[in-house]
């Protein structure tokens, strides 16, 4: 029984043992090309050594590291050996020289990734939307930055550090929405701490603010703080968990290896206010790109999203107390309207004190003259307004001017 392929079994002069795997040749193209060249009768040749064969193809030879040449072809005769190889054309120079023309220069720094800060950012459920866009913005602006799952309102804060663990981040940014309307943010560093709790306020987004500045996706910011942040041993200890979270760690696989914005953080009244300019390049101007928001300051705590307090912020004031105040001022103006109406009304109803009647008081006053009373027994005519005199006379002019213009006519 032959095991070659399908139009050669006629051309064996034995039949052919089972070929061993390692010389059983199964590639259709050569054989393609031997036939499409006219050297289907040397394809018997492919038998083992044992029976007599070549063990090779040599009518169609392949083309190896680029040499170029046509594919020789094995001359015919009786008197030449059956299994003599035809002469390969000598191999094609190498493209050396024109492939280092082309080549791709590396990059420009061949550091090493060392910094492995990983953000996560998230948030509970009930924000606003604000609150999502302020944090899609955030993502965007810190490519080391990692996105998770909104979590529940009933969870415990505790749980953030096992999500942090699991998403393998080291520091988080947490929003947390309560009644709707106030919005929390949670810096952390998982799991060892410390933390801190801010008061959101004054939130405006990049697409809300519609800035004319701009930078490059994945760029990576320089961080300016205010000279306050050395003075006092809490706001130097924000600081450094604010370089830790917002800066970009240097040969992160997703930044750019450019700087052409800035992040600024500015204490005033109390409170951190934060903003991101461009850096023109011609001039070293700043032009806001956004987004911006205010932090007040609430609570520091030793450990991650709870602990020890390490510094509490005398000058803070809840919402709820700030609303409640609020409350308060209008209903004591509207206390103080209702009093004087009523102190109105009182005066009304009290009666009036009659003075006695002064007798100078009728000295300037002239009696005026007594007009006889005129009893009119006829009905009187009408009163015409000017507009139906007018008319009257209008009519009257049309009239005389049409007998005017049939006199004319009948003439």
């Amino acid at each position: 029984m032959c095991f070659h392929p399908a139009p050669f079994p006629a051309l064996c002069p034995a039949p052919c043992p089972a070929p061993k795997r390692f010389w059983y040749h199964r590639d259709g193209k050569e054989e393609r090309e031997a036939r499409r060249q006219g050297v289907e009768g040397e394809m018997n040749n492919v038998r083992p050594p044992e029976e007599g064969g070549l063990g090779k193809m040599a009518a169609v030879k392949r083309k190896r590291h680029g040499g170029g040449g046509p594919e020789a072809k094995r001359p015919k005769g009786k008197g030449k050996k059956a299994g003599a190889p035809a002469k390969q054309p000598p191999p094609a120079p190498k493209k050396a020289e024109e492939e280092e023309e082309y080549r791709i220069p590396g990059p420009v720094s061949k550091g090493k990734w060392k910094n492995k800060e990983r953000v996560l950012i998230f948030s509970s459920r009930g924000i606003n939307f604000r609150t999502r866009h302020l944090m899609q913005d955030l993502r965007t602006l810190m490519p080391h930055s990692k996105a998770d799952n909104k979590m529940d309102r009933k969870d415990k804060l505790f749980v953030i550090n096992e999500v942090c663990e699991i998403k393998n981040c080291n520091k988080c940014i947490y929003f947390e929405a309560k009644k709707k309307q106030d919005l929390y943010m949670w810096l952390s560093n998982s799991p060892q701490g410390p933390s801190a709790k801010f008061l959101v306020q004054n939130i405006h987004t990049l697409a809300e603010l519609k800035m004319t500045g701009n930078c490059l996706r994945g760029s990576r910011p320089l961080l300016s703080f205010d000279p306050t942040f050395d003075v006092s041993p809490h706001y130097s200890l924000i600081k450094e968990l604010l370089i830790q979270i917002f800066c970009t760690p240097q040969y992160h696989p997703k930044s750019q290896p450019f700087v052409d914005h800035v992040f600024t953080f500015t204490i005033m009244d109390n409170r951190i206010w934060f903003r991101n300019y461009q850096i023109i390049e011609e001039d070293a101007a700043l032009v806001e790109i956004g987004p911006r928001f205010v932090l007040n300051l609430i609570k520091i705590f030793q450990g991650s999203f709870g602990g020890p307090t390490l510094y509490e912020n005398p000058h803070y004031q809840s919402p709820n107390m700030h609303r409640r105040i609020v409350r308060m001022t209008t209903a004591a103006k509207y206390r103080e309207r209702q009093q004087v109406k009523d102190v109105q009304r009182l005066k009304k109803k009290e009666e009036r004190t009659l003075l006695p009647e002064d007798p100078t008081d009728d000295v300037f006053k002239t009696p005026a003259e007594e007009k006889p009373v005129e009893i009119l027994f006829v009905k009187p005519e009408p009163k015409v307004s000017l507009k139906t005199r007018k008319k009257k006379i209008y009519k009257r002019q049309r009239k005389m001017k049409q007998k005017a213009l049939k006199t004319k006519k009948a003439k």
